[in-house]
Order: structure tokens, then C-alpha cells, then sequence
């Protein structure tokens, strides 16, 4: 059993297996966000697994699981777009999580969105900010692929309230005060 300083014992065990160290990540608390494809196979997804890798050149990543249809759908375009959520957009975060809402153009009915300019991605008004990407390198590990994104377009909206994901819930980030 390996000690750090704070008096905390960590050893392997459980949490090597998925339902456990889906339990320990949950409480890694990260931004929201909705990533998303245009053209034939539109397509949107909630993802919490997203990060800015690089400033110069501008990348990002994002890691889909193989069973998602988002997964067929950037592997299939090259491309997708990412719109950071707010906290008045949680509903969104939620349809857009969920499995059982319909597929295709028809689960983007009634959502109030725009095509990115550079990819025709929809992006979804009303949140923090916004990204387009090329995907210029993507790695398979284990039953996800982690896709580079080089960002090719960014917007910033009107610095609402952030939407975090800790625990198995969604929380509320108040917006820096300036």
C-alpha cells in the first residue's frame, strides 16, 4: 500500500475496474459541454470529456466511446463542433445526454442553434463559448478514441454561469467577476 502526506491510504483494488473508477472520476468535478457534427450525419452529444491540450497551435480533445454514435459520426465528417454549456442550459446537457431522444435532424428540432461557419456543426445559442475543429489525429485506447481537435473557429457568448458535472449531478459555476 503506497502513503502520501496527508495521512490517505491508496492501493490498488476496485476502483481498476469500470463501475468503480466510474464512481472515483465522478468526483473529478469538469465543464459541460455538447459536441457536434453537421451534413449527413448530424449528429449531438453531451461530453464531460474534453480538454484544451495546446494554445499553440490551438487543439483540443474529446474521448467517445466506440458503442457512441457521435463516434461514427466525427470519425465520418473530420470534423465537429463544441458548445461549452451554461448553467441555464442544463436541460440542453440532458436531452443531449440522453439515449433514448431521437436521432438524426429531428433531435435538433426545437433547439435553438446555428451551423458553425467553418464546419456547419451545430452550435448551440445561448452558450459560454464555442469551438470548431478538424480532427488531425485520432487514438484508439481501450473502448474509447480520443480525437485531436485543431481548433479552426472559437467564440466567447456573454459570460453567463457555468454548468459543471461533479458527483452525478450538475452544478452551478459562478461566472468570474472582472
Amino acid at each position: 500500500m503506497n502513503s502520501v502526506s496527508t495521512g490517505v491510504a491508496v492501493s490498488p483494488g476496485p476502483a481498476t475496474h469500470p463501475a468503480p473508477l466510474r464512481e472515483v472520476m465522478s468526483l473529478f468535478a469538469t465543464g459541460v459541454t455538447v459536441l457536434s457534427v453537421g451534413g449527413e450525419n448530424i449528429h449531438g452529444m453531451t461530453a464531460n470529456a474534453f480538454t484544451s491540450i495546446s494554445l499553440d497551435p490551438p487543439s483540443v480533445l474529446c474521448s467517445i466511446a466506440h458503442s457512441a454514435v457521435m463516434y461514427k459520426a466525427i470519425t465520418s465528417a473530420g470534423h465537429f463542433g463544441v458548445s461549452i454549456m451554461g448553467a441555464g442550459q442544463e436541460g440542453l446537457a440532458r436531452f443531449f445526454a440522453d439515449k433514448k431522444r431521437p436521432l438524426g435532424p429531428s433531435q435538433f428540432t426545437g433547439v435553438d442553434w446555428v451551423p458553425g461557419p467553418a464546419t456547419g456543426a451545430p452550435l448551440l445559442n445561448g452558450s459560454l463559448a464555442w469551438l470548431e475543429c478538424e480532427v488531425s489525429a485520432a487514438y484508439e485506447i481501450g473502448d474509447h478514441t480520443v480525437f485531436i481537435g485543431d481548433v479552426v473557429g472559437s467564440s466567447r457568448g456573454d459570460g453567463a454561469d457555468g454548468l459543471l458535472f461533479f458527483g452525478g449531478a450538475f452544478h452551478r459555476a459562478d461566472a468570474p467577476t472582472r
